[in-house]
């Protein structure tokens, strides 16, 4: 749908930022909005340029108006432009010398690799994660601390799960960072940015094999057990991504019911720790409200569950579920289905 703009200039100054920004950026042309949006943080990109590509049929004056409201904000800046980093730069190196200038020009912008950390969080954590491991955790400590903080815990939760504690306590120790071992860590990211440049695709293949056969007509049980005489363990992995625990969330109430007289509620309180609430949500819609009591103070009773035993207790009830499907006693949606309106 494109985005509803104001026709007067007197009302383009109520469009939203956003909106204003993508207008600005769409009259510069590719390569100034290129540079423009090499500047912006992963949240705002996705926004500005969402805003972009939803704008149809821009009016004069509402571009107008965006334009000028950024020139008016432009002009109410200082006419006396700061120092660049090269002229403050040039003066440093002759004032104290390349060593201390480094330091100092460091304490001024932060780092000049930042940006390029920036970039890499559009990469995947275990991408990132295989670029790192081989490098001391000394450095993999100070590359994961130019990450956003997201971007860093998945990285590492994507690295050995030995030597994790001390990466995480190697990450807490830093303070001031040697300009030598910046300039490292520099390189590094660069490497990791030119390999990003010409990164090849990724593709789940056994979880776009499961959506395949799910919308496959046709009896799916038997065409699983023909990929079983084929690959009995790709054919075991496609079923499992088939009857993924989160598809409880899109089942009917007749369907959920029936698997809830079958399910333990102990077992459910277990498989729904730090689950998907959307599942909780439709097992509660379909509950009498006397149930739903009892169902929430199961969940609070067990307390904390170890992952391990969080992921037996969904396997044994997608078991289950598998087991009312091939006995014809319920018709699970193993896809969710396109609607229209």
């Amino acid at each position: 749908m494109a985005t509803s703009l104001p026709e007067s200039g007197a009302e383009a100054s109520a469009m939203s930022t956003v909106d204003q920004a993508a207008i600005v950026l769409l009259s510069m042309g590719e390569e100034p909005a290129a540079a423009v949006l090499r500047c912006l943080e992963r949240e705002d990109l996705l926004l500005v340029t969402q805003a972009m590509s939803a704008m149809s049929g821009i009016k004069v004056d509402a571009a107008r108006g965006a334009l000028q409201r950024f020139f008016d904000d432009y002009r109410e800046q200082s006419g006396l432009h700061g120092a660049s980093r090269t002229f403050l730069k040039n003066s440093l190196d002759l004032a104290l010398g390349s060593s201390i200038s480094s330091s100092v020009l460091t304490r001024i912008y932060g780092d000049a690799i930042r940006p390029k950390m920036a970039r890499l969080q559009w990469a995947s954590p275990r991408w990132v994660a295989d670029r790192i491991a081989q490098e001391h955790v000394h450095m993999q400590a100070v590359f994961l601390a130019f990450l956003p903080p997201a971007m860093a815990s998945e990285v590492i939760a994507s690295l050995p799960e030995e030597g994790r504690d001390e990466l995480i306590v190697r990450v807490a120790q830093l303070g001031h960072v040697e300009h030598r071992l910046l300039q490292e860590v520099e390189v590094l990211a660069d490497a990791c940015l030119q390999s990003l440049e010409t990164q090849s695709a990724t593709i789940e293949g056994v979880k776009h094999a499961a959506d395949i056969l799910n919308r496959l007509p046709g009896d799916k049980a038997r065409m699983v057990e023909q990929l079983r005489e084929r690959d009995a363990t790709v054919a075991g992995q496609i079923e499992r991504s088939m009857y993924d625990f989160f598809i409880l969330s899109r089942q009917s109430e007749e369907v959920l019911l029936r698997i809830l007289e079958v399910v333990p509620m102990d077992e459910w309180a277990i498989a729904l720790k730090g689950g998907d609430s959307d599942v909780r949500r439709a097992l509660m819609a379909c509950m009498p409200q006397r149930q739903v009591k009892t169902f929430q103070d199961a969940i609070r009773r067990t307390g904390p569950v170890a992952a391990r035993r969080v992921e037996e207790a969904r396997a044994t009830i997608m078991r289950e579920v598998k087991a009312l499907a091939d006995a014809g006693t319920i018709e699970v949606q193993l896809y969710a289905e396109a609607t229209v309106e």
